[in-house]
């Protein structure tokens, strides 16, 4: 698609980048286009635009590659900073030795919870094939894996635990809103191809965790509850031609 990029670029930059018509070409005005600020910001409007071009994409026609936990054996981890699990195919999960104990109280409030079938704790380096992409608050593509996979009857869910400080940061927002679309794609696939199960995103900050947990309420409630809604975008694509 190089020939239709090149194309959008060039109408943005002589009809929109500035508000009015401008020509590149006329009085050098190339040369404002070597401002840091102006490409960062072109670069930034693009990347978004291509992000979200790509969430938007129907899908159809392709082969589904189904990937498995038990495609990693072993997980490295100390019995210090983990506890034993019965609903996962590993016989312990870990939780980060610094500032863990959100995720720790997250694993065994599934452990208790009847309506969780299953649930894992995502090792970002060995589970490679959990991780998800989305546009930093700097326009650059960037990776990221949620921190767990829950399994109930009816559903998938993809969960992020933060720190409440953290829940409406830049960045943590652009995660959750690539996630939700991701989810959304998987949900127009055949059931046979994703377990029969409707997929969610969840970022699930720490008092609303402890609130809910600590007034007895069901962890799938609360999910389902905290689950993120894709939110529109197309208005950046459309503006720019994809």
């Amino acid at each position: 698609h190089t020939v239709e990029l090149v194309k959008a670029l060039d109408g943005y930059i002589r009809n929109q980048l500035f508000g009015e018509l401008f020509d590149p070409l006329a009085d050098e005005n190339w040369r404002l286009l070597l401002l840091d600020p102006l490409l960062q910001h072109i670069i930034r409007m693009f990347a978004e635009a291509i992000l979200t071009a790509e969430e938007s994409e129907q899908i159809s026609g392709f082969e589904v590659a189904q990937r498995w936990l038990s495609e990693v054996e072993k997980l490295p981890m100390r019995d210090s900073f983990s506890i034993p699990t019965r609903k996962c195919i590993y016989e312990r999960q870990p939780f980060p030795s610094h500032n863990g104990g959100l995720e720790k109280a997250f694993m065994e409030w599934a452990q208790k919870e009847a309506a969780v079938h299953a649930f894992c704790k995502i090792n970002e380096s060995k589970h490679g094939f959990c991780r998800l992409r989305y546009l930093k608050d700097d326009g650059l593509p960037a990776m990221y894996s949620p921190d767990f996979l829950v399994k109930t009857e009816t559903a998938v869910f993809l969960v992020e635990t933060k720190a409440q400080k953290d829940v409406r940061t830049a960045n943590v927002q652009r995660k959750s809103k690539s996630a939700a679309a991701w989810c959304e794609r998987v949900n127009t696939l055949a059931g046979e191809d994703r377990m029969g199960r409707e997929w969610h995103y969840v970022l699930l900050g720490e008092a609303q965790f402890y609130e809910w947990r600590d007034k007895a309420a069901g962890m799938v409630e609360l999910l389902k509850f905290a689950r993120v809604r894709k939110t529109g975008g197309a208005s950046t694509q459309a503006r720019l031609g994809f």
